[in-house]
C-alpha cells in the first residue's frame, strides 16, 4: 500500500488475528488483497478466512460440581482456567494435597489461594490478587506452585504477579474439584460453591479434555451444564433509573442511588418535593431548597430560592449576567450578543414556568447616546430572545406585539416622539426599565444589543432573575359529586416502572381511585374501607394486592396523601408518609405492565365511585390536568375546598387559617406576628424617650365603652382576667416595659428595676398600698432577649419568665379583682393626664426604656406591631400622645423614633391560656362547606316554608323572561341584518397599548351575530 508518512520504527509487535472489511481512503484493502492486486510477501501465514477457537464452557449452578484428574506425587502444581460470574465469593477450585489442601476461591472480588501443608509442622500461605472480578467479564487465573515459591496472576498481568518464597514442600494429590467440593476433608474449603461459568481448563500443566467428560470417560460432575454459559445479564438492560448504578448477584440486581437525588429499588422515586409552593405546605420558611418538578420524570433537581410570603410563594431562579453589564461596539449589522445562563436547565426553567400561575423577570437598558427599540425602519435595534428560541422586541412594562417600553404604555417617555426614553439619543444617561410578565416567552436567554458604535455611546444591560408565584399542578384539584362521576384519560404508559401520587379527602367509607385496564393487566388504587388503602395490579403473573392500614380512619374530610410505586424490583404504598407496605416482585415471570383502556379516576367498570377531592394527581412524573377535564364532565367540579381542616395547624400562635380556591393563607391580624404561618417576630427598637401608645376608650368619655380586641371592633370582656405576652432586650435600666392606665386608679405595670429585675405593680382598689410582685432575682438587663407570659384570673396571678416554670402569686383577700374601665396601653414611657403613681414615674419613666420590644400582646390587642404596620403603610399617625388620632380605626400613637426589629428573640413555647378560660380570644377556627348533616333542632326543618316561597318566586320570573325573550326574538321578523365587528375602545384613561397589553395576545375571533339563550 503506498503510504507517504515515515515507516514506523520497530518494537511493537505484529497482530495475530481476524480482520475484516479493512477500507482505506475509500479503497476495499481485503478486496484487493484477496486479489492479489497489493504486496503481501511482507506478511507470513496470511489467509482469507478466520476459524474462531471453540472453547468448552461449563456452567455452575449453588450445587454443581466438577472432578477432573491431574497428576499425582509432582512437585510442581500448575494450574490455570477462565472464569465469569456476578458473585463476590465462591469456590474456583479445591485439591487435597499429598500433604494438605490447595484451595483457589473468590473472596470480595479477588481471586484468593491457599495452601494448607501439613509436613513437618502445619505451614499456611495466602495470597490474593485482582480486584471486581465479579464483573460478569471472563478473567484468567494462572498459578504455579514449586518448592518455596508460589506465583498467581490474574489476567496475564506478569508485571502485577503476586508472588512468595515461603519455605514449603508441594505433592499434587492427583484429583481437582472446581465449582464446588462437598466431601468431608480436615481442612474443608472457606467457600462452599461457585456459579458462573469456567473454560479453558489448564492441570497440572496439561489442558482438561472436556469432550471425554461429557462422555463420561474422564472425571465426574454433578448438576452441571456442560458446553454452554447461561449466566444472565442482569444489569443488561439497565433498569436503574436517573443515573443509578446497578450491581448483581447470580440471582437478583439492586440499584445505588447515592448522589442522585431520587431513591427507590430502582431509583425512581424523587426524594425532593416539586415546587415551593410544597415546601410552603409543610411548615418551610423561606430558603434554597432542592425540587424537582416532574418527580420521576427525566428532568433532574436543581436548586431554588423559595420565598415564603403571607399570602404568595416565590421561586427565584437566577442568572449569570452581572448587573450593569457595559455593552460598546455594538451595530445593528455586528450586534453584541449577550447569553445568560441560568442556574438550572432550560428545561427545568421551562417546568417551573408552565406549572407557575404568574412569572415575572425585570430588564434595564442604561442608556447614553445608544437607542433600544426605535429604527427608520421598524427592526428594533436591541432585541431579547425567550425560552422558544424567538425574537422579541418588545421592553419591560410591554407586552407581546407592542414595540414600546414601559414609559410608551404608561405616556410619560422623556421624549414624547418616542416609545422608549434612550431612543431619544439624549447625550446623558437615561434608562428603560421594567418587568416581562407574558411567562410563554420567559426566561430571558439571548439579549443583542445593536447600537453602541458611536463615540461616546455606551449601554448598561441588567436582567434580574426569573421570579415566578405559584404552583396550579400542586393545587389542581376535582370534586367527585355522584358515585357514577368519573374522569378519563388518556392510557397511562408504565410498562416497567409506574408511580403515582395524589391527595385526597373524603367523608365516605370507600370509592375507586383511578383504575386502567388491559387485556389481563391492570392497575388499580381504591379506598377500600375507612382505614384501608389498596394498590393492586397485574402484570401477567397474577393479581397483586397491597394494603395499608390507617390507625384512624381516612374518611375524616382532611388531605390525605398517597404514594404508589411499582418497578421491576419491587412494589411500594405510602399513605400519609407514615404507613408503608412494600413487597419485592418475583425473581421470574413477567415484567411490563400492558394496559390499552383509558384511565378512569374516581369510579369505573361498575367499582364504587369515589365521592370527594382529589388533587395533585401525578402518573410518572405527569401532572393530570383535573379541573379542565372536570369542566366539562357532569357530576364533578373543578377545584376543592375545605384545604384548612388539614393545614390549619401550620397558622401557630393564634394565627387563623383563610380559605383560598388553591389554597389557604394565615391571617396573622389579630396576633402579635407575621409571616406566612404567623411565627416572624414583629418588635421595634425604642430609643431613649420613644414610647407608644394604644388608646382603649373613645376620646368621648362614653362610661359604656367597652375594651376593643381589634382597633375597630368591641366586644364584652370579664374585667377579673388579664393576659399579658411580650419579650424585650435592655442593658438599661430601671426602665417602664408596659404600663395599663384606667380611668380610675386601677393600674398595671411591669418595670425593670436598678438591678435588672422585673417587677409587677398591681393596683385594683381595695388596699391601702399598692401591690407589687417582684419575679425572680435574676438580672434580665443583659442585653439577652428575655420572654415574659402572665395571666390573671381573679386573684391568681401567674407569671412565667423564659423557659422557667410558671409561678403562681396571690392578690391579697381585700383586693378588688375587676379592672375599672381601661384606658390606655403604654410601652416603653408613659405619658399621661390623670391620677397617676408618683413613684413610679420619679424611678422608671426618665429616660424611659431603651432597648427592643417584641410580640407584645394584652387581652388580644397588638399595640406594637399595629404602630409599626401603620408606619410601613405610610398612613397618618398621631406623634402627639396628647391629641387624638386623625383616624378612629387606628387608636395608636407614638413618639420618638420607632425602627423595627425582631430583636433576636427565640420563638414562643409559652403555651397561651386555653380558649376555655381566655375571654380576650375570638374563635380562630375556620368554617367549612363540607358539612353533609346538619342538625335541625326538635326534628323540625324551620326554613321549609321560605323555601317553597323563594321557588315559587323563581319560577314566577323564569315565566317572566320567557314571555320576554320570545318577544325579543321576533321583534324584527321579515327584515334584513347586517352584523359587523365593532373597534374596540380602551377605557377611560388608558391607552390603546394598555388595553391590548391586558388581553391574549392570540385572541379568538368572535362572531356577534350569533346568540344563545340558556334556561
Amino acid at each position: 500500500m503506498p503510504y507517504s508518512g515515515k515507516p514506523v520504527g520497530g518494537g511493537m509487535k505484529n497482530f495475530r488475528g481476524c480482520m475484516e472489511s479493512i477500507n482505506y481512503n475509500g479503497d476495499n484493502i481485503t478486496d484487493l488483497a484477496r486479489r492479489k492486486k497489493l504486496d503481501t510477501s511482507s506478511f507470513r501465514n496470511l489467509s482469507f478466512s478466520c476459524v474462531e477457537s471453540h472453547s468448552f464452557t461449563v456452567f455452575f449452578n449453588a450445587t454443581s460440581f466438577l472432578q477432573l484428574p491431574g497428576r499425582a506425587n509432582q512437585d510442581v502444581v500448575s494450574l490455570g482456567f477462565q472464569f465469569r460470574t456476578w458473585n463476590a465469593d465462591g469456590l474456583l477450585l479445591f485439591s487435597n494435597l499429598d500433604d494438605g489442601t490447595l484451595e483457589i476461591a473468590l473472596d470480595d472480588g479477588k481471586v484468593g489461594v491457599h495452601f494448607n501443608v501439613t509436613q513437618m509442622k502445619n505451614t499456611r500461605i495466602d495470597i490474593s490478587s485482582g480486584s471486581v472480578l465479579n464483573d460478569g467479564q471472563w478473567h484468567e487465573v494462572r498459578l504455579v506452585a514449586k518448592e518455596n515459591s508460589v506465583m498467581l496472576t490474574i489476567d496475564g498481568d506478569e508485571a502485577s504477579a503476586i508472588r512468595t518464597t515461603t519455605p514449603i514442600t508441594i505433592k499434587t494429590g492427583g484429583t481437582y474439584h472446581l465449582g464446588g467440593y462437598f466431601l468431608p476433608t480436615l481442612a474443608p474449603p472457606t467457600q462452599k460453591s461457585f456459579q458462573g461459568c469456567m473454560q479453558a481448563i489448564l492441570l497440572d500443566d496439561q489442558p482438561a479434555d472436556m469432550h471425554a467428560v461429557e462422555k463420561g470417560i474422564v472425571g465426574a460432575f454433578e448438576n452441571v451444564s456442560l458446553d454452554m454459559c447461561a449466566i444472565i445479564d442482569r444489569c443488561m438492560p439497565n433498569h436503574c433509573e436517573h443515573g443509578g448504578r446497578c450491581k448483581q448477584t447470580w440471582d437478583s440486581f439492586s440499584c445505588t442511588c447515592d448522589g442522585t437525588g431520587y431513591t427507590g429499588a430502582t431509583c425512581h422515586t424523587s426524594v425532593f418535593e416539586q415546587s415551593c409552593e410544597a415546601y410552603k405546605h409543610l411548615g418551610r420558611s423561606s430558603d434554597t431548597y432542592w425540587i424537582d418538578p416532574d418527580g420521576s420524570g427525566p428532568l433532574g433537581p436543581f436548586k431554588v430560592t423559595c420565598n415564603m410570603t403571607e399570602d404568595k410563594v416565590w421561586t427565584t431562579v437566577v442568572n449569570n449576567l452581572p448587573a450593569q453589564t457595559s455593552v460598546t461596539g455594538s451595530s445593528r449589522e455586528r450586534r453584541t450578543v449577550l447569553q445568560l445562563n441560568y442556574s438550572a436547565s432550560m428545561e427545568q426553567v421551562t417546568a417551573i414556568t408552565t406549572s407557575a400561575e404568574h412569572c415575572e423577570q425585570h430588564v434595564s437598558y442604561g442608556c447614553l447616546m445608544s437607542r433600544l427599540l426605535n429604527t427608520p425602519d421598524g427592526t428594533p435595534y436591541t432585541w431579547w430572545v425567550g425560552r422558544s428560541s424567538e425574537k422579541h422586541f418588545y421592553w419591560g412594562g410591554s407586552g407581546p406585539g407592542i414595540q414600546k417600553c414601559s414609559c410608551g404604555i404608561d405616556r410619560n417617555c422623556t421624549d414624547p416622539k418616542y416609545d422608549c426614553n434612550c431612543d431619544a439619543d439624549h447625550k446623558q444617561w437615561r434608562e428603560d426599565s421594567g418587568l416581562l410578565v407574558y411567562k410563554d416567552h420567559l426566561p430571558v436567554s439571548q439579549v443583542a444589543v445593536g447600537d453602541t458604535n458611536r463615540l461616546g455611546s455606551e449601554a448598561k444591560l441588567t436582567v434580574g432573575p426569573l421570579r415566578c408565584q405559584g404552583d396550579r399542578n400542586y393545587w389542581n384539584a376535582a370534586s367527585f359529586t355522584t358515585p357514577s362521576s368519573y374522569l378519563h384519560f388518556s392510557t397511562f404508559q408504565g410498562e416497567t416502572s409506574a408511580d403515582i401520587s395524589f391527595y385526597f379527602k373524603t367523608s365516605a367509607p370507600y370509592g375507586v381511585f383511578l383504575e386502567n385496564l388491559g387485556n389481563t393487566d391492570f392497575i388499580r388504587l381504591e379506598l377500600k374501607s375507612p382505614t384501608v388503602i389498596s394498590f393492586s395490579f397485574d402484570v401477567g403473573n397474577g393479581p397483586v394486592e397491597l394494603a395499608v392500614h390507617s390507625a384512624t380512619p381516612l374518611n375524616d374530610d382532611q388531605w390525605h396523601r398517597v404514594m404508589a410505586e411499582r418497578t421491576v424490583k419491587e412494589a411500594v404504598l405510602q399513605l400519609d408518609l407514615n404507613y408503608r407496605e412494600a413487597r419485592p416482585a418475583p425473581p421470574q415471570g413477567h415484567t411490563r405492565l400492558e394496559l390499552f383502556s383509558q384511565l378512569y379516576v374516581g369510579a369505573a367498570g361498575g367499582q364504587r365511585g369515589f365521592l370527594g377531592c382529589i388533587r395533585s394527581l401525578r402518573m410518572n412524573g405527569v401532572t393530570l390536568d383535573l379541573e379542565e377535564r372536570a369542566k366539562v364532565t357532569p357530576g364533578v367540579k373543578p377545584g376543592c375546598q375545605g384545604h384548612c381542616t388539614s393545614y390549619g395547624m401550620y397558622c401557630r400562635n393564634g394565627g387563623k387559617c383563610v380559605e383560598k380556591y388553591n389554597g389557604y393563607s394565615c391571617d396573622c391580624t389579630a396576633t402579635a406576628y407575621d409571616g406566612p404561618f404567623c411565627t416572624k417576630d414583629v418588635g421595634g427598637f425604642f430609643e431613649a424617650g420613644t414610647l407608644v401608645r394604644y388608646n382603649f376608650l373613645s376620646e368621648t368619655g362614653n362610661q359604656d365603652t367597652r375594651f376593643v380586641a381589634q382597633p375597630s371592633t368591641p366586644q364584652e370582656v370579664n374585667l377579673t382576667r388579664e393576659e399579658v405576652a411580650f419579650s424585650f432586650s435592655t442593658s438599661n435600666t430601671p426602665a417602664i416595659l408596659l404600663y395599663v392606665s384606667s380611668k380610675t386608679q386601677d393600674y398595671l405595670a411591669l418595670v425593670l428595676r436598678q438591678n435588672g429585675t422585673l417587677q409587677v405593680r398591681y393596683n385594683l382598689g381595695g388596699l391601702k398600698e399598692l401591690f407589687t410582685i417582684d419575679v425572680d432575682q435574676r438580672n434580665l438587663a443583659n442585653g439577652q432577649p428575655h420572654t415574659i407570659n402572665m395571666s390573671r384570673s381573679n386573684r391568681t396571678i401567674t407569671i412565667q419568665l423564659d423557659h422557667y416554670p410558671p409561678v403562681s402569686y396571690s392578690l391579697p383577700e381585700e383586693s378588688d379583682t375587676q379592672f375599672n374601665l381601661v384606658k390606655t396601653l403604654f410601652l416603653g414611657k408613659v405619658f399621661e393626664t390623670g391620677v397617676i403613681d408618683p413613684a413610679l414615674i420619679e424611678r422608671y419613666n426618665t429616660p424611659g426604656f431603651i432597648g427592643c420590644l417584641s410580640r407584645v400582646q394584652f387581652n388580644g390587642v397588638t399595640p406594637l406591631k399595629t404602630a409599626l404596620r401603620n408606619l410601613v403603610a405610610d398612613r397618618p399617625i398621631d406623634r402627639h400622645p396628647d391629641r387624638p388620632t386623625d383616624r378612629q380605626s387606628v387608636p395608636v400613637s407614638y413618639q420618638g423614633k420607632l425602627v423595627e426589629s425582631n430583636c433576636g428573640a427565640s420563638p414562643l413555647t409559652i403555651p397561651p391560656m386555653s380558649a376555655a378560660t381566655d375571654p380576650w380570644r375570638l374563635d380562630s377556627g375556620a368554617e367549612f362547606p363540607f358539612n353533609e348533616e346538619r342538625v335541625i333542632p326538635d326534628g323540625v326543618n324551620r326554613n321549609s316554608a321560605i323555601i317553597g316561597g323563594i321557588i315559587a318566586v323563581v319560577i314566577f320570573t323564569i315565566l317572566c323572561t320567557l314571555a320576554f325573550l320570545i318577544r325579543y326574538m321576533f321583534r324584527h321578523k321579515g327584515s334584513y341584518h347586517t352584523n359587523e365587528s365593532k373597534a374596540a375602545e380602551p377605557a377611560s384613561g388608558e391607552s390603546a397599548d394598555t388595553t391590548i397589553i391586558g388581553t391574549d395576545p392570540n385572541p379568538e375571533t368572535i362572531d356577534e351575530s350569533k346568540k344563545e339563550w340558556f334556561i
